[in-house]
């Protein structure tokens, strides 16, 4: 009797992992350009990015969180230079952040047009090393210091994102 062969995939579980994230984020920003969240399905996601469900809930529990990871992603270089010299002025945070959101403002626009700047809560939060379990002094720190980023973030997207970072860094206390 002859043995079929199998038909293996060339692809590591990294590299079909890495296939299906890129594949759903692509999907999810062009089905976010049509319509809000709120009215993609996980079935339509699935089906425009060529994966199965299986394949979505593998990597994420809800829709939102291709773009908190999304974001997260985008966010790598200027959290890479924020940790990487901890003790960085608050002008100069803000410039770096304000900076990050002019250099990706088409995506931003899109996160502001369909109401989802309150993804960036969270992720500011973890970024600014906020966790109820530190200390008071250092919790209420890193909180001040997360709430102060995403409290001039949202003006920024509610004001049409036309200040600059420079602009911005002009109103810091000396």
């Amino acid at each position: 009797m002859e043995q079929k062969q199998k038909n293996v995939s060339p692809f590591s579980n990294e590299s079909r992992n890495a296939y299906v994230v890129e594949h759903l984020t692509s999907s999810m920003l062009e089905l976010l350009k049509e319509k809000p969240i709120s009215e993609i399905s996980v079935s339509e996601l699935c089906g425009m990015a060529g994966v199965g469900r299986t394949s979505f809930y593998r990597n994420y529990e809800e829709k939102e969180d291709i773009i908190k990871a999304y974001v997260e992603h985008l966010f790598q270089d200027w959290v890479d230079r924020w940790k990487g010299t901890p003790d960085l002025p608050v002008k100069e945070v803000v410039r770096i952040v304000f900076s990050h959101f002019e250099a990706n403002r088409e995506f931003y626009t899109l996160l502001n047009e369909r109401g989802l700047v309150y993804l960036l809560k969270d992720i500011i939060l973890d970024l600014c090393g906020f966790n109820p379990e530190q200390e008071m002094p250092a919790a209420y720190s890193s909180a001040y210091v997360a709430f102060f980023l995403y409290g001039w973030i949202e003006v920024w997207f509610r004001r049409g994102m036309k200040d600059t970072a420079e602009e911005l860094i002009a109103y810091l206390p000396q």
